[in-house]
């Protein structure tokens, strides 16, 4: 396929592959091919290969290859995989159960204040197929673009001190699930029952960059019936 890339040193031991095109859905599933292929080629020349909306950072070891020959050679693999990339691909969908509401979902209530029901939010958030655009903050945690303009709002000034594993929120154009506890200053619409981070899996993750993902509102008793909980302690 036809992309624009550049390959440049931004730092003593990292590399960045910048893509000249806006993120959309094929990109990202382009960066996320390109970097499996990058990790395996490269192998222990490397540290991390890191993918992003449009860039791709790679950490190296400049004692087992020097930065004269691992660019050059950084810059074949990208022109070599991109010469095998189709013009458009069939992308994996997961699909995320989440229930919807004011005990799980506190930031439901900023919506109301705005005149939208909490079935309008439901709706809005559920219709939409997003895409994996990046995978970071904390381990799993996946940003997933685009959020109907309606449901944008900005991240929070004061982020919470607690966020509880499998909350989903929104922040601009992005929505995301909490995949454990952590501080946080997301919007949060609701909670997802089903473990998303499995540190002591061979499969660590159920998706990847360019992977869709899809939500599908459920009721109280079977968010509880799918290990879900209902904390009071820190909305």
């Amino acid at each position: 396929m036809k992309l624009t890339t550049s390959v440049d040193p931004v730092a003593e031991c990292s590399i960045l592959i910048r893509f000249d095109s806006e993120p959309n859905d094929h990109l990202s599933w382009v960066i996320g091919e390109i970097s499996h292929y990058l990790s395996n080629q490269l192998g222990a020349w490397v540290m991390n290969v890191t993918p992003s909306f449009n860039t791709i950072l790679v950490d190296y070891l400049p004692h087992r290859i020097s930065i004269f020959e691992f660019v050059p050679y950084l810059e074949h693999l990208v022109t070599e995989a991109l010469e095998n990339m189709p013009e458009a691909h069939q992308a994996n969908v997961i699909r995320l159960p989440v229930y919807y509401h004011l005990e799980v979902g506190p930031d439901l209530a900023l919506y109301q204040q705005q005149g939208i029901s909490i079935e309008q939010c439901i709706e809005r958030h559920h219709s939409v197929e997003y895409t994996v655009g990046a995978i970071g903050f904390s381990a799993g945690f996946a940003f997933l673009t685009e959020v109907d303009q309606v449901l944008q709002l900005p991240r929070k000034a004061s982020p919470r001190v607690r966020v509880p594993k499998g909350s989903v929120g929104i922040a601009n154009h992005q929505t995301a699930v909490y995949p454990t506890e952590s501080p946080g200053g997301w919007n949060i619409i609701g909670n997802c029952p089903v473990s998303l981070y499995h540190p002591d899996q061979a499969n660590i993750l159920p998706f990847s960059i360019g992977t869709r993902v899809r939500f599908e509102p459920i009721e109280r008793e079977q968010f509880i019936e799918l290990g879900g909980k209902i904390e009071k302690d820190w909305q």
